[in-house]
């Protein structure tokens, strides 16, 4: 059945492919968040610390990684590190790539969301026999992670549309399903208006359920 320039037989035939992408997709955006969060936390940590030289490690990772494409830094690991004697597989560059690229941003966020809260917070733990650890894991990150949800929920929402970048490494996520249907079929139009929908939706529902996360914190604070 035709619908003006869209056979609805022909993108039930490509469905199948383009969702085994799109869960690829998804798959590499947890993993890219996971471990960007875990990076951009110490990051954070390293750039507000008293330490003159974590701070400018620190700054020297986000200045360089937020100043380069990620779709050159993943040329570079896919393309350049075999020339140095390490081979990777494209999911794992494709992670790698995205987590440290992610972990930069991450870091920006979390570091604001964390001076943002009130300096005596942390003198008053600090006055109560904590060490600087336990403050910042029983006192701040409690208070910033509320202020951190929104900006993080972008991020996430960034990172899902930039994987597609991956597919320039032969990763398999949703575009190079879409391209490489379109390679074999030549049917574009129906390929990537349903891949368009399907990054549409999955940004959607990921957005939907932050606001609604943010909804829950704003009413257990207003308790």
């Amino acid at each position: 059945m035709h619908v003006g320039p869209l056979d609805i037989n022909f993108i039930i035939k490509i469905l199948p492919n383009l969702l085994l992408g799109a869960v690829m997709t998804i798959k590499l955006t947890f993993f890219a968040i996971t471990f960007g969060t875990l990076i951009g936390l110490l990051v954070a940590l390293a750039k507000i610390s008293s330490f003159k030289i974590l701070r400018w490690f620190g700054g020297l990772y986000t200045w360089v990684i937020r100043g380069v494409p990620l779709l050159l830094q993943l040329m570079f690991l896919y393309y350049g590190l075999p020339f140095m004697g390490l081979t990777l597989n494209e999911f794992t560059v494709a992670v790698i790539g995205m987590s440290v690229c992610g972990g930069a941003y991450i870091a920006e966020i979390m570091r604001a969301g964390i001076q943002s809260i009130d300096k005596g917070q942390m003198e008053a733990a600090l006055s109560m026999g904590m060490t600087y650890p336990q403050a910042m894991r029983r006192v701040i990150l409690p208070q910033a992670y509320k202020r951190l949800l929104p900006p993080m929920g972008n991020e996430f929402i960034t990172l899902m549309k930039d994987s597609a970048l991956v597919s320039v490494i032969c990763m398999t996520e949703l575009l190079r399903a879409a391209n490489l249907l379109q390679n074999a079929t030549f049917r574009p139009i129906e390929i990537y208006v349903v891949a368009g929908l399907l990054y549409l939706i999955m940004t959607t529902f990921f957005t939907m359920v932050v606001n609604r996360l943010e909804k829950k914190l704003a009413v257990s604070e207003g308790d």
